[in-house]
């Protein structure tokens, strides 16, 4: 496994496919989340927890249990003559992943942080059906990614979207203290924030890592 691999990975995930601003996934609680900056940056760890063990534990079960390969585990337990071809069932097997590792994390943050639980809440169990979770684990396969490099970059995916939300909280929090015409306040002026941030992290899409 090459350094310069994993970091290629890591880079590309943070800046240039960033999840928010270049895949435009996750976009729910990105705008409802990121109001306050503590609440920003608690749904942005609970994010790279889930999109990290999301990714591990997704590839280990399309490739043990889902992949037509000799190491398909129904292939040895079972006796077969040629391992089966689960993979119609890999977005019901992600989404059954990621729904145990959301309902994990949603029980640490409520007996941990009840404080950080309630100023998160409707947008902690939504993490279920984020997309941007979802979109990591099968991306990660469509790349033909390994196990090491799944994981890094569900990790550093769960960075590049932490890293957007409290951005845009930091923004939101200012723009309460500007002079922004009323009809622009609250939802408004975050989605031009927001676009102007999306092209801004568009310089990053010119980058040449070698």
């Amino acid at each position: 496994m090459e350094v310069k691999t994993l970091l290629i990975i890591s880079v590309t995930a943070i800046f240039i496919n960033n999840f928010i601003f270049s895949r435009f996934l996750g976009l729910c609680p990105y705008i409802g989340v990121s109001k306050a900056l503590d609440s920003a940056i608690g749904m942005g760890m609970a994010v790279i927890f889930v999109m990290t063990l999301a990714s591990s534990v997704a590839w280990v079960v399309d490739y043990y249990l889902l992949e037509p390969t000799q190491a398909n585990v129904f292939y040895h337990v079972f006796n077969l003559k040629s391992p089966p071809d689960l993979v119609f069932l890999k977005t019901i097997a992600f989404i059954l992943v990621i729904a145990s590792l959301v309902q994990f994390v949603e029980m640490v943050i409520q007996k941990t942080s009840p404080a950080l639980y309630k100023a998160l809440g409707i947008y902690l169990p939504l993490i279920t059906t984020n997309c941007a979770i979802l979109g990591v684990t099968l991306l990660n396969l469509d790349m033909g990614l390994n196990f090491i490099e799944a994981v890094v970059q569900g990790f550093m995916s769960g960075v590049g979207f932490t890293l957007a939300l409290v951005l845009m909280a930091s923004i939101r929090e200012r723009l309460e203290l500007a002079d922004v015409p009323q009809s622009m306040r609250g939802i408004p002026i975050a989605f031009i924030m927001a676009g102007l941030m999306s092209i801004a992290f568009l310089g990053f899409s010119g980058l040449k890592i070698r």
